[in-house]
Parts: structure tokens; sequence; C-alpha cells
């Protein structure tokens, strides 16, 4: 080959060669910069407080609905009234919505029918300083992971925040749910989730609300914790949903401060005082566990046991109220225990127990007005009666009047 075609050869080869490297920087040039874009945060602001248009809050959720990365909509408006509903929020990189600073936004959502004020669709999702108000469906409809609600205000609405079965990682901190039918409704056990520090008033069925008809396997618990519910139909109601509740205060609260219902609750460490209800109601429930905590000044039960089965009360306190504990129509099967209660001064029976037979171990009861422990068969519709056999032990039933209810207790039971 002769020496001019073979430096025109190496010349092309060359040439290739530089081609293909400018090509692969020219690459790796480009996916560096759109991935910068992608971790970058978008910030639209909301400067209008119509229904749609330019600077409004609809056009900001469809800008951070295309984004390729984070999204901030800041709201610079004090009120907005949508007309008609709001496009759901489905970034999955995140989407943090924030309130006008220095007293929030408010939401009006009268205009909304039945829709949520806003759709939650996509993981990472923060809400903080907004007032949703008057919804006659949802505030917040929460289907997706990894949500965050903090420093807002939910009144009026039915549901204020309604947490889908599909949803986890889910904090609730510091808000406040006023007048609404449910403040916070759990479809199930939601996997990472708490409800921290938050107020709960004046909610025609429940504060928070966590009921599903069957229960489930796999169990997570909804941490329920240090949040202050008063003026409820009822402060907490959990059915068949793992829910651990501790170290709230109830107040006032008409029917019930708790009510438990099927398997899976912790109740521990909370105070409930006020009101002409029951303190804890354990309704058809399994293998639940009360514990530490104080009940005071209402007027029914501090806490009724109604046909259930293995329940454990332990070193609760119960003073000032109606009566002190219940058990109703039990398993005998899977008796129920109390074990180290202490019930002082309640105006009527420290203990009732009624077609149940429960193990009373190391209780106090001390200063009733009525019997100390009260024991009584059910007589059934049909003319039937369910014996009671509480199995008592270690006790110490101080009282003016008989300790026992004469003549109602079974040999079966004992006292030590």
């Amino acid at each position: 080959m002769r020496t001019s075609v073979r430096i025109a050869i190496a010349v092309a080869v060359l040439v290739l060669l530089g081609g293909l490297a400018a090509l692969g920087w020219w690459y790796q040039t480009r996916q560096q910069r759109l991935a910068g874009q992608a971790t970058s945060t978008l910030a639209v602001d909301v400067t209008s407080a119509a229904d749609r248009g330019p600077g409004t809050l609809r056009e900001a959720l469809f800008i951070v609905a295309a984004a390729n990365g984070k999204a901030d909509v800041r709201l610079k408006v004090p009120s907005i009234a949508p007309e008609t509903p709001l496009p759901p929020l489905v970034n999955p990189q995140g989407v943090r919505i924030i309130g006008k600073e220095g007293g929030g936004t408010q939401i009006d959502a009268h205009a909304l029918g039945g829709a949520p004020v806003l759709d939650v669709a996509g993981a990472n999702t923060s809400i903080e300083g907004l007032q949703l108000r008057n919804c006659q469906g949802s505030a917040i409809l929460l289907r997706a992971a990894q949500f965050h609600l903090r420093g807002s205000t939910v009144e009026a609405c039915d549901v204020g925040v309604d947490v889908a079965e599909n949803a986890s990682d889910v904090l609730l901190e510091r808000n406040t749910f006023t007048g609404d039918r449910i403040g916070l409704r759990f479809a199930a056990s939601t996997r990472n989730s708490a409800v921290v520090g938050n107020t709960f008033s004046n909610s025609r069925d429940a504060g928070l609300w966590a009921v599903r008809a069957e229960p489930e396997a796999r169990g997570s618990a909804i941490t329920v914790r240090e949040n202050h519910f008063s003026g409820d139909r009822s402060g907490v109601v959990a059915a068949n949903v793992a829910v651990l509740v501790e170290r709230n205060e109830f107040a006032t609260e008409s029917e019930s401060g708790i009510h438990l219902l099927g398997a899976g609750a912790v109740v521990r460490g909370n105070h409930i005082s006020g009101g002409p209800g029951m303190g804890i109601i354990v309704d058809t429930a399994r293998e639940s566990v009360v514990e530490n905590n104080e009940l005071d000044h209402l007027g029914a039960y501090g806490i009724m046991v109604r046909g259930s089965a293995s329940v454990l009360l332990r070193a609760n306190r119960v003073h000032n109220c109606g009566y002190g504990l219940a058990f109703v129509l039990g398993d005998p099967h899977r008796p129920s225990t109390a074990a180290d209660n202490t019930i002082i001064a309640p105006q009527f029976n420290g203990i009732d127990v009624i077609g149940d037979s429960p193990i009373l171990r190391n209780n106090q009861v001390l200063q009733p007005r009525a019997y100390a422990l009260h024991v009584s068969d059910f007589e059934q519709p049909d003319g039937k009666k369910v014996l009671a056999h509480p199995t008592l032990e270690d006790n110490n039933f101080h009282s003016a009047a008989p300790a026992v209810a004469a003549g109602e207790i079974h040999d079966t039971a004992r006292q030590r």
C-alpha cells in the first residue's frame, strides 16, 4: 500500500475517534445538565385568587404536574375560593404547598360539591399553612406515600384528611381540625404513619376514625400521640385497624374518649376527663391493651369492656366518675383481665360484672357510694341466663356499703 494511502487512512481514523470523543462529551454534559434540572426545585407563585388563569392555584398545579423535578407552590394571596374541582397533585418528585406568610391562606370549598379540595395522588407531598373550610367532601384526599401536613387548619368539612388504603409514611403534626364530621379518617393500618400534636374539636362523629370491616394481616400500627381532643362525639374510633393511642388529652367528649372494636389497639398513658359519656369503650374487641390511663369526672363508666375477649386493663386510675369499670357478656373461654387498677370515689359501683367471667387481680376500689364490686347474671330476651363467674385475686375493696353485691357472686369467684 502506498504511503499516501496509509496516511489518509490514519487521518480518517483519528478524525473518527475525535468525533466519537466529542459526541461522548456532549452526551455526558447533556445528561449532567438534565440531571441538574431534575434535582433543582421549581418555584411557582400563586398571585391571583381567581378560579383559573395566570397566577392562580389551578395554573400552578398544572405547572408542577409537568415539572421534571421537585416543585414549590407558594401562595401569596390570603384567600381562594375555587369554583370547580382542582387538578390532582401527581408530581412523584415532590410538591410542597406553602400558605401565605403571616397567617396562611384560606381556601373556601363551598362551591366544590363533594370533590376534595386537594387530591394528593403523587408521592412526596408536603402542605403547610393552609386553612381549608366548608368542604362538602374531603379537604384532602390522600392516596400516595410520603405525605406531610403541618400547621394547617381544617374546619367545617365532611372529612378533614381522608387517608386511602394504599397510603403510607404519613405525618400530620400541629394541625387544627374543628367542626368537621370526621377530622381524620384512615381506611386501613398505614405503615410508618403518625398523628402528633394536633387539636381536634367539636367533631360530629369522631376526631379520628380508623375503621375497616374485617381485620387485616399487615397490622402496622398508626401512632396517635400527644394530641388534644375536646367536645367531639368520640375522640378516637378504631375498628380492625392497628393503632397506638398514647399520651393524648381528651376533654368533654359526649359519647366516649376512645371507642375500640375488633383487633389491634393499644391505649396507653392518656388522660380522659369530663363529659356525660364513657372514657374508654372496648366493644367486641380482642387482645387489646388499655393501660396506665387516667380517667376522671365522667358521667358514666371510666372503662367498659363489652362482648370482648382477652382484653387487658392494667394500672389505670379512675376517679370521680359515675362508675369505675364494667365487664359485660365477654367470652368465658378467653376471659379479659383487670389488674392493678385503682378506682376512687365512684358515684355508684366501682366494678360491675354482668354475665361475664373476667379475672380481677390486685385492683383497689376506694370510697364507692354503692358497691365496690357488683356481680349479676344477664337474662336474655328468651329467658335464658348468662351466668357471671369472675375470678378474684388479692383485690382491695374498701367500702362503707358491702364490698360485693349480696347473693349475686358465684362460688367459682374467690377473693383472697
